[in-house]
């Protein structure tokens, strides 16, 4: 799991050393925003934003990390469920690249990025379970330590509940949230993870 967690870090490194250039913390415009735009897929969100749109983007980010190291863990298996293997994969490609999205518009916000090493947001931990709907640390290990089909269940079960989560914050920025990019990400996590939910209860035979 630790090397989990590395390149977890390293590839959110990547996107923070891409988007050093942000721009100043009262970005709220698409030209303000344009002219901090960091490198790469991490671009600020055009328009304006208020309290709601950096709760959920600086919530989403170690929400979705952990979802990823969740799959990673499941991936790394063997004897596991060929169709909840495609699951994970499915996971950690759709919000790997969201996870950059949402770096960049805290950056071209001025605001804090989440971070694991101490840095900005007090150094939160994504395995702590502090969150709601984030699993903790017993959660992680039984899921590191569990093998085949028990693998295959237990990532299911601790997968729904995380969707819910992300889902729940989601409907949450589109009732307080103002940018349009953010609210757009928004519907689109509660399309997909709502399918995904509906998908692994089946799964789960329920």
């Amino acid at each position: 799991m630790n090397r989990t967690l590395a390149a977890t870090a390293l590839a959110l490194g990547a996107v923070l050393t891409l988007a050093a250039c942000g721009g100043d913390d009262t970005t709220s415009s698409s030209s303000t925003a344009s002219s901090a735009a960091p490198s790469g897929s991490a671009t600020p969100a055009s328009g304006e934003h208020n309290n709601a749109d950096v709760t959920f983007a600086q919530g989403m980010i170690p929400h979705h990390a952990q979802a990823i190291e969740m799959s990673d863990l499941l991936l790394a298996k063997d004897g596991v469920d060929p169709a909840v293997e495609e699951l994970a994969q499915d996971i950690k490609s759709a919000q790997a690249p969201e996870m950059e999205q949402m770096t960049g518009w805290l950056v071209g916000w001025g605001e804090d990025v989440p971070t694991d090493d101490g840095g900005s947001m007090g150094g939160m931990d994504h395995g702590s379970g502090d969150m709601p709907g984030m699993m903790s640390k017993e959660d992680m290990t039984a899921l590191e330590d569990a093998s085949g089909e028990d693998a295959s269940r237990l990532f299911l079960e601790q997968m729904i509940v995380h969707h819910r989560q992300a889902v729940g914050m989601a409907e949450m920025e589109l009732k307080a949230g103002v940018n349009e990019d953010a609210k757009t990400l928004a519907r689109q996590i509660i399309e997909s993870q709502t399918s995904e939910i509906m998908t692994m209860t089946e799964l789960l035979g329920g």
